[in-house]
């Protein structure tokens, strides 16, 4: 770390704690593809989590910070508490608490609580403001029907990020099919706006010493639960006891299956956006298999 930044991050945890802060150590975390992520700890002993990326990616962590309170104020499930968020001349940053972290741990309580997350609950589809998948802009203005949110703001804006990076011509032609025909997957169907974590999958999910579950680099916003759960499944799935505890707790409707994929689409445009590859094709095919739910 510089200078310059190790002077910034000891006055703003200072500030936000109220209490004195010296930075004495700074070890590099890995495990992540979109930010620099470190543990630090002052002359005191206190130790944070602290995530940098460019400065003018100030937005992306003040998003992060409203999205871990908002989800924190629920009091259903553990998240890293936000301590400060800012920049300097060439990096912004996120400073959270430090939570000692382990891979499994109550895995039941994780879909107990996931459940009683999605039991809060507002009037209408969208969020507070605007936040980020990845570093991708993620639109959340307040809509009262589902069909038209999920349309405008999620695969709508992936497809129109996907033409300007390139992918025009059949991924484009099959989206445009999609978009015509979207209500249908609709008809008879009316999901709750639930407070979502809104980019659960496994990497984004892990347990403190004691087994309890902590969920972190969320993009949270109202909109179906079956978009948690659906994302749970995209990557390899979560145990078998995570669904069956969930569907105890809160039971899905009929459909769910073909909702999935739709659901899982926007996050497989998103990684066309974010990394390329193959994941336009990949998108070109599940596409492809919901126009068939059609014929």
């Amino acid at each position: 770390m510089n200078p310059e930044l190790i002077a910034e991050l000891s006055a703003v945890i200072q500030d936000a704690t109220q209490r004195p802060f010296t930075l004495s150590d700074a070890s590099p975390v890995g495990g992540g593809c979109v930010n620099g992520a470190y543990r630090i700890r002052g002359q005191d002993e206190r130790q944070y989590f602290v995530k940098l990326n460019e400065a003018n990616k100030l937005a992306m962590f003040t998003a992060e910070a409203v999205g871990l309170e908002a989800i924190s104020a629920t009091h259903t499930i553990r998240v890293p508490q936000p301590v400060a968020h800012g920049k300097t001349n060439l990096q912004s940053f996120l400073v959270l608490e430090y939570l000692e972290l382990k891979p499994s741990g109550n895995t039941r309580l994780l879909s107990e609580q996931l459940a009683a997350l999605h039991r809060c609950e507002s009037a209408r589809f969208g969020f507070a403001q605007d936040n980020f998948i990845g570093t991708v802009l993620q639109p959340n203005d307040w809509k009262d029907n589902w069909a038209e949110f999920w349309r405008n703001y999620r695969l709508e804006h992936q497809l129109r990020l996907a033409a300007q990076n390139g992918y025009d011509g059949k991924l484009q032609s099959l989206g445009d099919k999609l978009m015509e025909s979207l209500h249908i997957l609709f008809n008879g169907y009316a999901p709750r706006p639930s407070l979502l974590h809104g980019d659960l999958w496994s990497g984004n999910h892990a347990f403190l010493t004691d087994g309890t579950p902590v969920i972190f680099d969320a993009a949270p916003y109202y909109g179906d639960r079956e978009c948690d759960l659906a994302m749970t499944e995209l990557f390899g799935g979560y145990p078998a006891d995570f669904y069956a505890t969930y569907r105890a707790c809160y039971p899905l409707d009929a459909g769910y299956a073909m909702r999935r994929d739709l659901y899982n689409l926007y996050h497989i445009l998103n990684h066309a956006n974010l990394f390329g590859g193959g994941y336009a094709r990949q998108a070109e095919g599940v596409i492809q298999r919901l126009l068939g739910e059609f014929a």
